[in-house]
């Protein structure tokens, strides 16, 4: 239920844009600019052509489809890996149709469609939940609004019905109070995203890039004036106009066949009658005729540049060979502007370019964080320098053979998946909205393996010249970006319907409520096969056969514990060192050498250990291997990139000091383990910025040598291999590495008495309009007796969306875009943790509210109902064969089994553990929880919640600083 941003997400940890998973990366400036493609005729391709695109790029999503008589569009992709079927519907309506004055409509609608319906009202989520539905949510962009989740083969009666209830009964559910809740809702969530750093970003690119008028000069999520303004008459027109089923696409992916579809959907979705047909605005692209440049500042801790080029919209061949283009520029870790600016000249921490699709026209972006105290100008030009020098000479054939593999190793690893973010229902989705055909990725895919180097520089010539636009955030006093004046928009008339559409005879009986399925699937967990290498190495292998990719982790001893106390952040320092360099190749080698393999490798540590990574490509997995012993055996930890990569730590640290999540983050392990304690350090694991500054090579070799060693460490394999095949292998790489020197003892982690008293931490940050509250508590170690009971207290009183803390602060008050309570693992004591992120005039409020639902939760005044506890265990059980889809959560899983000592069953003890349990055992396992002793953490505008949090009385109150020192006076 949010706004569809990935792509910009990507980049704002380290603008390093992942890998392409799918054919079109929405989202590049917030929602304003995240869209995709329209108005745009192709023709399929026939069968025979598409059978030629999938041998050429070894990959393909096979897929049939139909047309009910009232417009509604199908499309059925049959995969029997596990018995769940994704369900994805897209409607074609996003923020570029809405009209003057009635911003923000199409997201608002997205939400309000999650508020139930006329047939069944409450929480749309509550059948889902119960049927154990995974990857369930909804995004909305510029172009579209999408609905999804995945659901075990026998629920699927259920999910249609849910979803064609919402499309043709919709509006006798939505009342003023609905309105009123959702759109406050929104606003919280149009308040976190403007409270980062950086966050007014994309509201202004859109606003920059796009003259007025245009569809995508105004965010998806809308003004707030706009938002205010929206009547429930408003609201309900907008629906009847356009969410007809002739402006929506239904994909039904996974343990389905077309036979089987076209009887059920026929069956739920058959008797909606159609809507007006919506007129898709002409391609826009709004080609800029000058370069122009602007200034922002923000509380932010170092410079970052965005340079964007309006660009040719997504369905063309330009646009596909400006994704060549952009990861042979800057999107990957070796890019030319990576080897120039973070490697060579050091003037950025981070670099990172983009070619992000969208419908009317799209947008080639560059980002970059700048080192603190450079000349922004200074890496203005170098950017222009290598754009120049690329365009004139084209890139080498390994840059270009390498970018291809990228792309294609990408878009594998993405369709593991049949549904969520970028799986397989979502690409068949996506080209048929945009492009007519559901198969267009074929086109794409074929499109960036045939592009040439001479069609690199043509399409950067032709694109990325003059009419760029520049915006730079300096550090400084944030601005509040104010909003454009209010319109009052224009009389709306309903076009007519088409008459072709015809309606089936309804055969559900609506009154009956939703039709809950009797029997469901069973877990199949894959089974665990082991052998030993060699050097003493456990390997755990779990087949999965569905793509061409192996996963490896080496599970080590060591973490964050380990850390010297005037050295924290050594381990995750010393592990994310082991790809800068290893063997014979030096950083940017390594790189090279890894993204021609379509690899993606590396390492990095955790509270109670380390792990290394490998996901390699069937095809290139000895050579892959090599790479991966390399980076193990032989880590260069070289000075010159020691120094470079914690320059650009230390900066990452100053980020997470600016970010109102991860600033409170960094305070609370000391304030609940104490100083000098093996877990008080922050828990992200980045140390601070004098302990990464005191770190010498001595300290990374001395790490490496101590606890990435093979004897007692256990090696998980996941994907497409057998034992007999791996083993040899594995062998023939690692079977003669051997540790150096004695292995140190294990590091104890002592016990710690919790306070005596609550206590309440403050940490400012002036002139943010949400404050983040987090409430924190010590707990049993994982695999304490009690644990399952104790994890299913947590879900009561926060653990998913229906719990009751998000019902609380974001369903009924609308306070907040959602609260939640999570139980972290760890071998010693680990936290409970409360997190809520409000607006700034609620936070006391909502302080007080968390309090007391916890302390009437624990104190048995409000004890978990019988109803919660079957909820649980009905979500627990029969989610189970849809969490293990990909092989990332069997690794996952298996990684916890290891760590934590439990049985290789443990999935399935675990489950009939929850089965068995009661609500008073969940009563009584919450009682763990002492509301009277929490430690709170609250970051926000001090001057706006001091006083009022001071006034609850909820504990003695201190003011910190970001490094969690009190402040003087405070």
């Amino acid at each position: 239920m949010f706004i569809d941003r990935r792509p910009r997400k990507a980049g704002l940890s380290d603008l390093k844009p992942a890998a392409p998973r799918r054919l079109f990366n929405r989202g590049l400036l917030a929602a304003a600019l995240a869209t995709a493609i329209g108005g745009v005729a192709w023709t399929a391709p026939t069968p025979a052509l598409a059978e030629q695109q999938a041998v050429r790029t070894g990959v393909d999503i096979p897929y049939e489809e139909f047309t009910l008589s009232n417009g509604l569009r199908v499309i059925v992709h049959t995969d029997r890996k596990a018995p769940i079927v994704a369900v994805n519907i897209w409607y074609h309506v996003g923020s570029k149709d809405e009209p003057a004055g009635r911003s923000g409509f199409a997201h608002l609608f997205e939400h309000l469609m999650f508020n139930g319906s006329e047939n069944h009202r409450g929480e749309y989520f509550e059948p889902f939940e119960l049927v154990g539905a995974t990857d369930m949510n909804g995004t909305t962009n510029s172009d579209r609004t999408n609905y999804f989740q995945n659901v075990p083969t026998t629920a699927l009666d259920m999910a249609l019905w849910m979803e064609s209830d919402r499309m043709g009964h919709l509006l006798g559910a939505i009342d003023q109070k609905v309105l009123d809740e959702q759109r406050g809702v929104v606003q919280n969530e149009k308040r976190q995203g403007e409270n980062q750093p950086y966050g007014q970003v994309w509201e202004q690119l859109g606003r920059s890039l796009y003259p007025k008028g245009h569809p995508y000069h105004h965010s998806t999520i809308g003004s707030m004036n706009d938002l205010n303004a929206a009547s429930l008459e408003d609201v309900k027109t907008w629906f009847r106009t356009w969410y007809g089923p002739n402006n929506a696409v239904l994909v039904l992916a996974g343990d389905i066949d077309v036979a089987t579809a076209r009887e059920k959907v026929a069956r739920y979705f058959g008797d909606i009658p159609a809507g007006p047909t919506m007129a898709q605005p002409a391609v826009d692209v709004a080609r800029r005729p000058a370069d122009t440049r602007e200034v922002m500042h923000d509380k932010v801790p170092q410079p970052r540049i965005y340079r964007v080029w309006n660009v040719a919209q997504v369905g063309t061949r330009d646009i596909d060979q400006l994704q060549v283009l952009s990861q042979v520029l800057g999107g990957s870790a070796s890019s030319r502007l990576d080897k120039r600016l973070v490697h060579g000249d050091k003037l950025a921490d981070s670099v990172g370019t983009g070619a992000y699709a969208s419908q009317l026209g799209s947008n080639f972006m560059v980002m970059i964080n700048v080192k603190e105290g450079v000349d922004v100008a200074r890496v203005e030009k170098i950017v222009d320098e290598e754009l120049e020098k690329l365009l004139a000479e084209g890139p080498t054939a390994a840059e270009l053979a390498q970018a291809k593999t990228v792309y294609r190793a990408g878009f594998i690893r993405g369709i593991e998946r049949i549904g969520g973010f970028g799986g397989k229902a979502d690409a068949l989705a996506e080209c048929a909205v945009y492009a007519g055909d559901p198969g267009c990725f074929r086109e794409s895919l074929d499109n960036i393996a045939a592009t040439t180097a001479a069609d690199v520089q043509a399409v950067g010539r032709r694109w990325l010249g003059e009419g760029s636009h520049t915006l730079v955030v300096e550090p400084g006093e944030r601005t509040p970006l104010a909003e454009e004046p209010a319109v009052t928009p224009q009389p709306f008339e309903r076009p007519p319907v088409d008459p072709k559409y015809r309606t089936l005879e309804s055969t559900v009986d609506r009154s009956e409520g939703v039709p809950m399925p009797e029997e469901f699937p069973t877990l199949k967990f894959p089974e665990l096969q082991r052998a030993t290498l060699d050097n003493g190495t456990a390997v755990i292998l779990a087949e999965r056969h569905d793509i061409p990719v192996v996963q490896f982790s080496y599970e080590f001893d060591g973490g964050y514990r380990t850390d010297p106390a005037d050295k924290l952040g050594a381990s995750s320092f010393a592990m994310s060192m082991l790809d800068e360099g290893a063997g014979e190749y030096d950083a940017l080698a390594f790189r090279d050498r890894a993204e021609a393999l379509g690899a993606n490798l590396g390492a990095g540590a955790a509270l109670d250990g380390g792990s290394a990574y490998l996901s390699a490509l069937k095809e290139n997995l000895d050579p892959s291997l090599d790479l991966f012993a390399d980076m193990l055996r032989a880590p260069r930890f070289e000075q010159a990139e020691i120094d470079r990569v914690k320059a650009s730590w230390i900066a990452g640290i100053k980020q997470e000091k600016a970010r109102p999540n991860s600033a409170a983050l960094r305070v609370l392990p000391p304030l609940l383990y104490g100083e000098g304690h093996p877990y008080a350090m922050p828990f992200s694991g980045s140390g601070t910025e004098a302990s990464i500054a005191a770190l010498g090579r001595d300290d990374l070799a001395a790490y490496h040598r101590d606890w990435v060693r093979p004897e007692n460490a256990t090696l998980i394999v996941v994907g497409d291999t057998t034992l007999g095949e791996i083993v040899p292998v594995l062998n023939k790489h690692l079977g003669d590495w051997k540790g150096a020197g004695q292995a140190p003892e294990a590091v104890e982690v002592p016990e710690v008495a919790r306070p005596d008293k609550a206590r309440v931490y403050l940490i400012d940050q002036p002139g943010a309009v949400q404050a983040n509250i987090f409430a924190g508590e010590l707990m049993p170690p994982t695999g304490s007796d009690g644990e399952t009971l104790l994890q299913m207290a947590n879900e009561v009183i926060g653990g998913s969306f229906v719990s009751r803390l998000n019902m609380n602060l974001r369903e009924d008050k609308h306070w907040s875009y959602g609260a939640r309570t999570v139980l972290t693992n760890a071998l010693g004591q680990r936290p409970w943790l409360a997190v809520a992120p409000v607006q700034i005039d609620k936070t006391a409020e909502s302080l007080a509210e968390i309090q007391r639902e916890v302390a009437e939760y624990v104190s048995g005044k409000m004890p978990p109902t019988q109803a919660e506890i079957d909820r649980i265990k009905a979500n627990e059980s029969r989610s189970l064969p849809g969490a293990y889809e990909t092989a990332g959560a069997v690794m996952g899983t298996i990684g916890g089994i290891v760590r934590y000592d439990r049985p290789d069953d443990y999935v399935v003890r675990r489950n009939d553990e929850i089965q068995a349990m009661t609500p008073a055992e969940v009563a009584a396992a919450a009682k763990a929880i002492d509301p009277s002793k929490l430690v709170w953490v609250v970051v926000g505008d001090l001057a706006q919640m001091e006083a009022p949090i001071r006034a609850l009385d909820l504990g003695e109150v201190q003011v910190l600083d970001a490094d969690g020192k009190p402040v003087a006076g405070k």
